[in-house]
């Protein structure tokens, strides 16, 4: 009896199973991504928001004010193409404020900075998250099964962003 069709055809089951799991794990890093994207979206839209709130407030001077209010809304409503810059903007715009947050005595501002304050350091936990799964869904694209096979589909590569390494 001639076992080599039926071993043959055994191989490419395990074969196909391995690309199989290969893909799903693929499918998991992606979606990893994405939620990590989603989390950090909300937390950056939380910190614009803030900052709007610490624009209308009395506590910044009007240029300040402006200033503030323009970058905000430029966070909240840039393209992912533009998103960098203006979250490096709102960013540099809040450093600044922030120096001077220490000498205003309304409850309300001090609040605000102290929510600021708190949002950013899950801010830094959401970016690191976030880079650390792109890195990581990266890492598993380039291998050279992943691309022979096509593995990843249609899906677009995960980038992280510029401002990433300067949003606080």
């Amino acid at each position: 009896m001639n076992f080599t069709p039926l071993l043959l055809l055994l191989t490419l089951a395990l074969f196909a199973w391995y690309l199989s799991l290969l893909a799903g794990r693929l499918d998991r890093l992606h979606h990893r991504v994405e939620t990590s994207w989603a989390n950090l979206d909300g937390l950056l839209q939380r910190r614009a928001a803030i900052a709007l709130e610490i624009a209308r407030s009395d506590f910044a001077d009007p240029a300040s004010s402006l200033l503030l209010t323009f970058a905000s809304h430029q966070a909240r409503e840039a393209s992912v193409k533009d998103r960098s810059q203006a979250e490096s903007g709102l960013s540099g715009a809040l450093a600044i404020l922030r120096e001077t947050s220490g000498a205003h005595s309304d409850l309300a501002v001090q609040d605000l900075f102290r929510e600021l304050g708190e949002l950013n350091a899950k801010i830094e936990v959401a970016v690191a998250l976030h880079v650390e799964s792109v890195n990581r869904t990266q890492l598993i694209r380039s291998k050279w099964i992943i691309r022979t096979f096509r593995l990843a589909g249609s899906a677009p590569l995960p980038v992280t962003y510029e401002f990433e390494s300067d949003v606080l």
